[in-house]
């Protein structure tokens, strides 16, 4: 991979990982504020449902901001866009939609197969 295509991935990473610290941040100030009350059971249960949802949400962001960390570890080590699997390269285009993958789309597609046929069979 070109040193420039590394450097527009690496900047991208980078971006991707401060914007989802700073939502983080928001929501655990936001998590302080308001013990509002609610006489009616069913807006209290909605408050709820919402804040369980923005938990789950900000947990699997929480995991996005992990592989992120090793996609910017392999872009310093030099492995990045070598696909796990195979070896090969992962296209540019690839990384850019999905900058934190680790396969080709070759082995991503097969990977994908696999699971259908096991929860088919």
């Amino acid at each position: 991979m070109r040193r420039r295509e590394l450097e527009v991935l690496h900047r991208l990473l980078a971006a991707r990982k401060q914007e989802l610290l700073g939502e983080a941040d928001r929501t655990v100030d936001g998590m302080g504020e308001g013990r509002e009350q609610f006489p009616d059971p069913a807006d209290r249960a909605l408050h709820e449902g919402n804040r369980n949802l923005l938990l789950r949400i900000r947990d699997r962001e929480r995991k996005l901001i992990g592989k992120i960390d090793e996609a910017l570890a392999r872009i310093e080590n030099g492995t990045y866009g070598k696909c796990e699997e195979c070896g090969r390269d992962i296209g540019f285009a690839r990384l850019r939609v999905r900058p934190v993958t680790t396969l080709c789309i070759d082995c991503k597609a097969e990977q994908e197969a696999q699971e259908r046929r096991r929860r088919i069979g």
